[in-house]
């Protein structure tokens, strides 16, 4: 695609970044086949080549409108189309470029401005989410059916291993919401990899990756999260250890951009490349120790399950079947999904900012899980499962859980 970027926008970072994005584009439309949206609201500028043509003209110096900014707002950023791209187009890059741009240009409106402020001020802080969160469990049965439903009811924690340390050792990042939401995820995984021998802790000062703040168009915001967690994380890396361990997806489609997003930062650029390639999905870490881990699983069928697999896990992070053969060998029979590669609707604050269509994709997506008559679904991310459950009676589980069950 040729562009003709204004000079003012053409010699700055973000400008020669998505000049070279755009550049790979060669209008072939096949991402309009993957794109969630699209096949929602049939609308060109609602796929990601209508999306990159909107961000094209505002760069080369187009008016930008409040509808060029709703139709970037729409976007889910699942990053469907980069997976189906035979040209490599880095759309999930281009849109957070033209997102922000286009904020700057237009504004937003100040009830958005409050909305997007609150879920920066919340959601990255367990302290004020996980407060929220008894207050909202406290008065559940006083709610309507729909809004209960969309609080979570409280679960029994498991407790992590003992204190014995081994000889091998990973970090695993706590996350902001999922230890209120689903405390027993990091307590399975650090479970199972107690059985096979590796230690797993949190650093205490690590917290939110950054993610939610970033894609709000909170740039600086978000960077500043990453830094900190290198700065928690640092020490142990010197130390040797060694993974990054990520158990929410979502967290680790953005640590594993740690790297890129901090390259020109004099002070962080190489210490967040290196946490970038220790960064592995806990999918990938059982397996790389597979043969360990299959001695020690109990013999015997365990039922049907369903799995969702995240956008950033199978488009993010390009991980495709690992969890689903893990599962498959542990005993569970795992019943067909149609379209998996359509996102649920929950892409971060999407399923609050743009309720009807993250409800819509919702529905799609559980009428695909729920079709084979599974005994419970499991996915792999934080904020899929709790979508999901929103609109279910059956069990959302992560899917480290169903492992820890299978073991001897």
């Amino acid at each position: 695609m040729q562009t003709n970027l204004v000079d003012s926008i053409k010699h700055t970072t973000a400008g020669q970044e998505a000049e070279a994005i755009l550049r790979a584009c060669v209008h072939c439309g096949f991402c309009t086949a993957t794109c969630p949206t699209y096949q929602l609201l049939g609308n060109e500028l609602d796929s990601p080549r209508g999306r990159i043509y909107l961000i094209k003209q505002m760069l080369e110096g187009a008016e930008a409108t409040e509808k060029t900014l709703l139709h970037l707002d729409r976007c889910l950023t699942c990053r469907a189309c980069e997976t189906t791209c035979p040209s490599g187009v880095r759309y999930g890059r281009l849109v957070d470029i033209g997102r922000a741009i286009a904020e700057e240009k237009i504004g937003r409106s100040p009830w958005q401005a409050v909305q997007r402020s609150l879920l920066r001020a919340v959601l990255p802080r367990p302290a004020i989410f996980n407060s929220l969160l008894a207050i909202g469990r406290l008065f559940r049965p006083l709610l309507p059916g729909a809004l209960a439903k969309e609080v979570p009811i409280a679960r029994p924690a498991k407790p992590w291993p003992t204190t014995r340390r081994h000889a091998r050792s990973m970090l695993v990042l706590a996350g902001c919401v999922q230890p209120g939401l689903a405390p027993n995820t990091n307590a399975a995984a650090a479970l199972v990899l107690d059985r096979l021998g590796i230690t797993l802790f949190s650093a205490e000062k690590a917290g939110c990756c950054g993610a939610v703040s970033y894609h709000l168009n909170a740039h600086a915001d978000g960077l500043d999260y990453m830094r900190r967690n290198i700065d928690a994380w640092w020490p142990y890396v010197e130390q040797g250890t060694e993974a990054v361990v990520m158990t929410a997806s979502g967290c680790g489609t953005m640590v594993k951009e740690y790297g890129h997003l901090l390259r020109h930062d004099p002070a962080y650029a190489e210490k967040a490349e290196r946490i970038s390639g220790l960064t592995r999905d806990l999918s990938e870490i059982l397996a790389a120790e597979k043969e360990g881990l299959l001695r020690l699983l109990s013999p015997g069928p365990r039922g049907k399950a369903a799995f969702h697999s995240p956008c950033s896990l199978q488009h993010g992070q390009r991980i495709v079947g690992v969890i689903e053969e893990l599962l498959t060998k542990a005993g569970y029979e795992l019943t067909p999904v149609a379209d998996k590669h359509l996102c649920c609707g929950s892409a971060g604050t999407y399923s609050i900012l743009q309720k009807e269509l993250s409800q819509q994709l919702l529905r799609n997506k559980l009428d695909a899980l729920q079709g084979g008559g599974p005994a419970q679904i499991d996915s792999a991310n934080i904020g899929c499962q709790a979508h999901l459950q929103s609109g279910t009676d059956l069990p959302v589980r992560h899917w480290i859980e169903l492992l820890d069950d299978a073991l001897t």
